[in-house]
C-alpha cells in the first residue's frame, strides 16, 4: 500500500526531520502537536496541523486515541511515531494496524520482544549474542533487588525497561544508592515513556558504548556497519563517529554479525538501532 498522507507522532527535530523526507517523497504531511507547539518549526513546515491535547506528553504526545483520532479526521495512511514517546510502545503499533492505517516502523510483536530492554536481554541471550550481567527481569520487589546486587557487586545500573535516550538511569554505588534511587529512575520512566518498570545491570566503567545499525525488510535484515557512541553527557549521545575507531575487525565482524543475528530471529521490520558495550581490557562485547 502506498503512502499518500503521513501523520507525524513526534515534534521537535525529530518531527522535522520525518516531514523533509517524506515531502520528498511527495507525501502529504500531518503534525499533530499538543497547546505548547502550536507554533513549533514542525507544525510551520507540515501541510496541516492537529492540536492533540494539554502540554504535558501524557496527555498529548502519549495519547494514543487522540492521535489516532487525529489520523482518522485527516485521512492519514500511515502514522510515523519518530523515536521516543510511543516509537517502542507495541500496543500502539498494533491499534495503528488495527485502525486499518500503516505503522511505519516494527510490528507490535517485534516491539514486544526488542523495545522492552528484559526481553530484549531474553531475545539477544537465545540467539547467542552475549548481555550484561544483570536482573533476569523488571524489579518488583526490592528484597530479592538487594539480593542480586551483591552477588553482581557494585556499582550499578538501575535503568528503565522501555524507552531510551538516557531516561530513567542512575548509578548506584552501594546498597544506600540503590535504595533511594531506584524509586527516582521509575518515577522518570513512567513520566517519559509511561513505563515506570526498572531492572539493574552490572556498571562496565570503562567500556566504549558501540552501536550498529540494522535495516530489515521482515524476512532479511542488513547492516549498516557500526558506530562509536561513547562521548556522553548525562547519558545523551553528543557525538558520534562511524566507523567506530581502534575496533578490531574481528570485533567488528563478530558485533555485525551479532546484531544481525538478533534481529533476523524476530524478523524485524524497518530501521533500527542496536547498542553494545565493548571492554577494550578483556576484548568482549555484551548486547545493551
Amino acid at each position: 500500500m502506498a503512502i499518500d498522507s503521513l501523520l507525524i507522532a513526534n515534534r521537535g527535530e525529530i518531527a522535522v526531520r520525518i516531514i523533509r523526507a517524506a515531502r520528498e517523497l511527495g507525501m502529504r504531511t500531518i503534525q499533530v502537536h499538543s497547546q505548547a507547539d502550536g507554533d513549533s518549526l514542525a507544525v510551520r513546515l507540515a501541510d496541516r496541523s492537529v492540536e492533540i491535547g494539554a502540554p504535558a506528553a501524557a496527555k498529548s504526545y502519549l495519547n494514543v486515541e487522540a492521535i489516532l483520532s487525529a489520523a482518522r479526521e485527516t485521512g492519514a495512511d500511515a502514522i510515523h511515531p519518530g523515536y521516543g514517546f510511543l516509537a517502542e510502545n507495541a500496543d500502539f503499533a498494533d491499534a495503528v494496524e488495527a485502525a486499518g492505517l500503516i505503522f511505519v516502523g516494527p510490528k507490535g510483536a517485534t516491539i514486544r520482544l526488542l523495545g522492552d530492554k528484559i526481553a530484549a536481554r531474553e531475545v539477544a541471550a537465545n540467539a547467542g549474542v552475549p548481555t550484561v550481567p544483570g536482573s533476569p527481569g523488571r524489579i518488583d520487589d526490592m528484597a530479592g533487588a538487594r539480593a542480586l546486587t551483591e552477588r553482581i557487586g557494585f556499582p550499578i545500573l538501575i535503568k528503565a525497561t522501555a524507552g531510551g535516550g538516557g531516561r530513567g538511569i542512575r548509578v548506584a554505588n552501594d546498597p544506600a544508592e540503590f535504595e533511594r534511587l531506584a524509586p527516582q529512575a521509575s518515577t522518570e520512566a513512567k513520566s517519559a515513556f509511561g513505563d515506570g518498570g526498572i531492572y539493574i545491570e552490572k556498571l562496565l566503567e570503562k567500556a566504549r558504548h558501540i552501536e550498529v545499525q540494522i535495516l530489515g525488510d521482515g524476512e532479511r535484515v542488513v547492516h549498516c556497519f557500526e558506530r562509536e557512541c561513547s562521548l556522553q553527557r548525562r547519558r545523551q549521545k553528543v557525538w558520534e563517529e562511524a566507523p567506530a575507531p581502534a575496533l578490531p575487525e574481528d570485533i567488528r565482524r563478530r558485533l555485525c554479525d551479532s546484531a544481525i543475528a538478533l534481529a533476523q530471529s524476530v524478523r524485524y521490520r524497518g530501521a533500527g538501532t542496536l547498542e553494545f558495550l565493548y571492554d577494550d581490557t578483556s576484548k568482549e562485547f555484551y548486547f545493551l
